[in-house]
């Protein structure tokens, strides 16, 4: 069978490798269909792996496929359905996961394509757990946005942010994959969404997701304009993932007593806090990591039924997915590029 291999730093083949065995027990066996490409992939690319790097590493962190076999324990899961794959091998056995909480694992957190092989393979065997079937007629390609373009906004946005009709949002860099998520989860839910771009084209985008304001925040300074379009009262909720570069502005754009949520830090892991800010404001700094297996099931439902929808800015081969990796690396991108399998 084929897959997908991180052979040095920059570099990817496509070869040969030894198939799975038949699953365990408790584990299914995927025909993987597509695979989304995020800055986790680009992290592993460039051999920037918070972990030694497997010999050979498979990437690929987020993706959807066909069941292919069960094992003899597994009694919910059929082959022939297709299913989006949690991005984490977690213990299962510990409270958290028993809740369905795989992000909050206290045993056992290890990802998909960074600490150990990821989807970019013809066959993957997975414990069945992780293993959420889509809804009827969803699309291998959206199904494989469940994980994290959308799993995580709707888990930082609704889990963690506690979002309600009528609060206000800003969404940093919503040309991005989970940006472009977020926009439509604010809007969903009858939200005001605010977002930054890089550009005046990716901003009228926004726009048509259903932003209500873009700010290019190469022309001017977001907090400021987000000062003025509050009627300097700040946003209720800023949905943060760029890091050191926008986290002093995301600072300054909250009202008191605001909620800022991040699950990134793309442009560095080291930042300064204004603490009297912080607390003469009465801020709330939220950590987001991952989402849970009910978020994952949540978006592909709401994907099925029309309310939101993937922005998929292409669709690459797999003997493609280098050009893929440097148009994330550089921001060129508007929504996700899927990798068709």
């Amino acid at each position: 069978m084929f897959a997908l291999q991180n052979v040095a730093d920059r570099e990817l083949v496509i070869g040969d490798i030894e198939p799975p065995a038949a699953p365990g027990p408790d584990e299914v066996q995927i025909r993987m269909k597509a695979v989304a490409l995020n800055h986790i992939d680009v992290w592993s690319w460039r051999g920037m792996a918070f972990a030694k790097r497997a010999d050979k590493q498979i990437p690929g962190a987020e993706g959807a496929g066909e069941i292919v076999a069960v094992g003899d324990n597994v009694k919910d899961l059929e082959i022939g359905q297709l299913v989006a794959i949690y991005g984490a091998i977690t213990c299962g056995t510990c409270d958290p996961c028993l809740e369905g909480r795989d992000n909050h694992c206290t045993a056992k957190q290890v990802i998909y394509g960074f600490h150990t092989h990821g989807f970019f393979q013809e066959l993957i065997n997975v414990p069945a757990r992780l293993a959420v079937v889509a809804p009827d007629g969803l699309p291998a390609e959206s199904a494989a946005l469940a994980g994290i373009t959308f799993g995580t906004p709707e888990h930082m946005l609704f889990d963690n942010a506690k979002l309600k009709a009528g609060e206000t949002v800003l969404v940093q860099a919503g040309g991005s994959g989970i940006g472009s998520a977020a926009i439509q989860l604010i809007k969903d839910v009858g939200a005001i969404a605010y977002t930054t771009v890089g550009s005046d084209e990716k901003g009228q985008k926004a726009i048509e997701l259903g932003a209500d304001e873009f700010i290019n925040y190469k022309n001017e300074r977001f907090e400021g304009r987000i000062r003025r379009l509050t009627k300097k009262r700040g946003v209720d909720v800023v949905f943060e993932h760029i890091g050191p570069d926008t986290f002093k502005g995301s600072m300054l754009s909250m009202r008191r007593g605001g909620k800022l949520v991040t699950c990134g830090s793309t442009t560095g892991v080291m930042g300064e806090i204004n603490l009297n800010l912080l607390y003469q404001q009465q801020l709330h700094l939220l950590g987001s990591f991952g989402c849970t297996l009910g978020n994952m099931k949540s978006v592909m439902d709401k994907m099925a039924s029309g309310s939101i929808k993937p922005v998929i800015d292409t669709v690459l081969e797999l003997r493609d997915v280098e050009e893929g990796l440097i148009r994330l690396e550089n921001r060129d991108v508007f929504g996700k590029i899927i990798v068709k399998m």
